[in-house]
């Protein structure tokens, strides 16, 4: 296990900051890739554009600073890829010009920061539930076993794994929402 609290250990290595950047480009390679569709409006240029933005990730990495979120920036190189391409392409048709696609991206991206921060409450929310609720919800929803499934694995009744999940999934969305009114998740 490393000690945290020596200074050297919590500065990363040129390898593990370069994994760290794979690992973040990879999980939020979804993402990145619907919030240029949803500018572009066309499938097989938001993906020349994706790719595109995959490379100017990489070439920009040391730019990134790590501990800040990822997606608000990744976002704001993929929107000037997409505006970039609009204006490089505007003899192709399209189904959004530059102008409306800067103001979609705004409100695109001020939507991904706020599933973000539901995300996040979510988690918390999730790490605060009792280990046999919390497990319940895992095997459920992460691991999309039915209701039969984790009554067996349980030895309850399916229809008391329907209740205790119905009263779960309220816990956990009064637990976000109070987050959420709090300034997010701490």
């Amino acid at each position: 296990m490393t000690d945290r609290s020596h200074p050297a250990a919590n500065r990363p290595t040129a390898e593990s900051a370069e994994e760290h950047f794979v690992q973040l480009v990879t999980e939020y390679q979804p993402r990145i890739g619907a919030y240029i569709q949803s500018l572009m409006g066309d499938a097989n240029r938001a993906a020349d554009v994706l790719q595109e933005t995959n490379l100017v990730l990489w070439r920009r990495k040391a730019d990134y600073q790590v501990g800040k979120p990822f997606l608000p920036w990744a976002f704001g190189i993929a929107r000037l890829q997409v505006l970039s391409n609009l204006r490089d392409k505007r003899r192709a048709p399209s189904l959004l010009d530059a102008d409306v696609a800067e103001l979609v991206s705004t409100e695109v991206e001020t939507e991904a920061e706020r599933l973000h921060e539901i995300q996040s409450a979510l988690s918390e929310c999730l790490n605060s539930l009792p280990e046999k609720r919390r497990q319940m919800i895992q095997d459920r929803y992460f691991e999309s076993q039915t209701i039969d499934q984790i009554a067996n694995a349980m030895s309850q009744g399916s229809s008391n794994v329907r209740v205790t999940l119905m009263r779960v999934r309220r816990q956990l969305a009064e637990c976000i929402e109070r987050r959420l009114a709090t300034g997010g998740a701490s």
